[in-house]
């Protein structure tokens, strides 16, 4: 059976991968600086995390949330901590289109209202009202279409107030930094107003961390740069370092019921076994004082490079805007210098996420073949 054909491929098999490296069936090293878009945050294989999962699966990997689940907790708990989202609840899920998928029907179910403000060039996933809310025609198809999405620029802030005004807007769904967008950002006196705003309307606030959390922004939350408090927040990527797991937090301004939400597989025990994992590595390793030190070594790297044209985004996730498509760069650099890195919907933008663990070793060999590469 052919497998349904929706990814170009780059003709690269990797079989195994180490810290920052992968490795294809010729044995031949790539420098991973885009950690399959921001998942891998603690390092490919990292020996606490494998220990972790084996242990659990070798235990009780998986049963339903019909039952006690203490690992839950015991997430919850780390995550509370580490992030500094006090009193906050968690609901465990499955992937970012599901946290985002939840926390607006979680944001309609508070507010009894069913239209979403989103923002252009966002992007929060490809499930039902996600997708509706994600600035792309190629992937939101009819049935998607039927959601209320209104679509403003960042920074229109009286374009925010105007439909906020009209009472029908249940939340109001942002990434603090844009992803697949290309890694821009509003101002802050914009994401600030728009908190306020909100909860003036009986609006909810939803910061889509699911790309810019856990640490990637040079802090837990890239919202935290800001004096905002979401009502929910969304994550995934960087949960689990590959392995399926996603979630929302949720202030307690919103009160739960049984039946408001549900999942079969999310929060199961191999999934927990792996976010503590990633978990007690962040918090253990400092990598969050990692990710600053090493984008500001980065930056001051890359502000020295004529052919760069703009250096976007914060901590370790990073767009270079040249004044050229970078598509056939991204090729070069895979092919010649053995490096992955990431591309975005503005086609001039090389987007770095790498692991957490990234040294000035790997940031050096990134900047040696990009330097080259552009020369040639």
């Amino acid at each position: 059976m052919p497998l349904f054909n929706v990814y170009p491929l780059y003709e690269v098999t990797p079989v195994s991968a180490k810290g920052v490296y992968v490795y294809d069936e010729k044995e031949t090293e790539y420098l991973d600086l885009y950690g399959g878009h921001a998942v891998i945050s603690i390092g490919h294989a990292h020996p606490k995390y494998v220990e972790a999962i084996t242990k659990q699966v070798s235990e009780l990997g998986f049963y339903s949330n019909a039952v006690q689940n203490p690992l839950q907790q015991e997430f919850a708990a780390k995550l509370e901590a580490l992030s500094g989202c006090k009193d906050y609840e968690l609901f465990l899920c499955n992937s970012g289109a599901e946290a985002n998928e939840n926390a607006l029907k979680l944001a309609s179910f508070k507010t009894n209202k069913s239209r979403v403000i989103a923002f252009k060039n966002g992007f929060h996933g490809r499930t039902s009202a996600a997708v509706a809310a994600t600035d792309n025609p190629n992937v939101v198809a009819p049935i998607n279409a039927q959601q209320k999405v209104t679509f403003l620029a960042l920074n229109d802030i009286d374009g925010v107030k105007k439909e906020l005004e009209k009472g029908d807007v249940c939340a109001v769904i942002v990434e603090f930094i844009q992803g697949v967008g290309g890694l821009d950002q509003a101002t802050t006196a914009f994401f600030e107003e728009v908190d306020v705003l909100c909860k003036k309307n009986n609006t909810m606030f939803i910061a889509d961390e699911v790309q810019s959390g856990y640490g990637r922004s040079g802090k837990f939350f890239a919202f935290q740069h800001y004096n905002v408090t979401p009502d929910i927040i969304s994550i995934a990527k960087g949960m689990g370092n590959g392995f399926p797991i996603g979630g929302i937090l949720i202030h307690p301004n919103i009160k739960a019921k049984f039946g408001m939400l549900g999942t079969t597989f999310g929060g199961n025990h191999l999934a927990c076994a792996a976010g503590l994992a990633v978990l007690n590595t962040i918090e253990s390793e400092n990598l969050m004082d990692n990710v600053n030190a090493m984008s500001a070594y980065f930056l001051k790297i890359a502000e020295k490079i004529p052919k760069i044209k703009a250096i976007k985004g914060k901590g370790l996730m990073l767009g270079l805007e040249f004044d050229f498509e970078v598509s056939e760069l991204r090729k070069t650099l895979i092919y010649d210098y053995q490096i992955f890195t990431g591309g975005a919907k503005n086609k001039k933008v090389l987007r770095i996420l790498p692991p957490l663990t990234v040294k000035r070793n790997h940031i050096d060999q990134f900047f040696e073949a990009l330097i080259d590469a552009l020369d040639k």
